[in-house]
């Protein structure tokens, strides 16, 4: 299949709600798009009417297929599918995209998870324009890593054994995270300290700019509450920072990505 561009609105395809809408660019074959931002289900972005120009990756890297010990996954696939698939056959250590929302893809590059448990954990290798790449060759860490291009399949170490009490127990942690339209996290934790703690204490929690606010429910997850703008949402982030700043000289990380 070639590729192709289709037209998206921001406004209702990001999970914050926010945005213009713009034709993107539809990936089905490797190559070169380094003059394009790939952006997933957009589910930890914040989109300004002046992005750069977009991609997403197409059908033809929507998959899933094993063979003996490695399942090897399209980067387009959503994290549901691999879960339905990994209790479908009882696969270990998946568990946790229980309610893990968006692609193989974006949950690759920001090393996604739940505190301890993340994807990188149980990558074998990553694919590439360039190729395999295994995962003892790629920095990554808490939340980032260094990869500057495009991801089109994952491969895993599978072994079996898929746990209903785990699945459970993820579950329940994200119930606990609010359930109006967010992207997620908006800062990263700080090395022992919490980013919602911290904007608790400085004053920010429920604190809101028009329809956009930090949740009353947790202090990290910056909401729309119906007609939040992505400079209402500037406002609140920059406004954290500077707190946070002087009140504990600490220099809070963006997790959501900002276009």
């Amino acid at each position: 299949m070639n590729n192709y561009t289709k037209s998206i609105d921001f406004s209702k395809y990001s999970s914050i709600h926010i945005g213009p809408t713009l034709d993107v660019l539809v990936i089905n074959e490797i190559g070169d798009y380094s003059k394009y931002q790939i952006i997933g289900r957009a589910n930890n972005l914040l989109v300004s009417n002046t992005p750069p120009k977009f991609a997403v990756l197409g059908e033809e890297f929507d998959y899933i297929e094993q063979k003996e010990d490695k399942l090897y996954v399209g980067c387009a696939t959503k994290s549901g599918k691999l879960l339905s698939y990994a209790k479908r056959n009882n696969l270990a250590n998946f568990e946790f995209l229980g309610k893990l929302p968006g692609n193989l893809g974006g949950l690759i590059k920001m090393n996604a998870g739940l505190k301890e448990w993340e994807i990188f954990n149980y990558i074998d290798s990553i694919k590439t324009k360039d190729g395999y790449i295994k995962k003892e060759d790629v920095q990554y860490g808490y939340r980032n890593t260094n990869i500057d291009t495009i991801v089109y399949e994952l491969v895993f170490n599978i072994s079996s054994g898929y746990s209903k009490e785990m699945n459970e127990l993820f579950t329940k942690m994200r119930n606990n995270q609010p359930q109006t339209p967010s992207a997620g996290s908006c800062f990263k934790n700080p090395i022992g300290d919490s980013a919602g703690r911290l904007i608790e204490q400085v004053g920010l929690k429920g604190f809101s700019k028009n329809g956009m606010s930090f949740s009353k429910v947790h202090a990290n997850f910056l909401v729309n509450n119906g007609g939040g703008t992505f400079e209402d949402a500037i406002y609140l982030i920059n406004i954290a920072k500077q707190r946070v700043k002087s009140e504990f000289n600490i220099d809070l990380q963006t997790e959501v990505i900002i276009f």
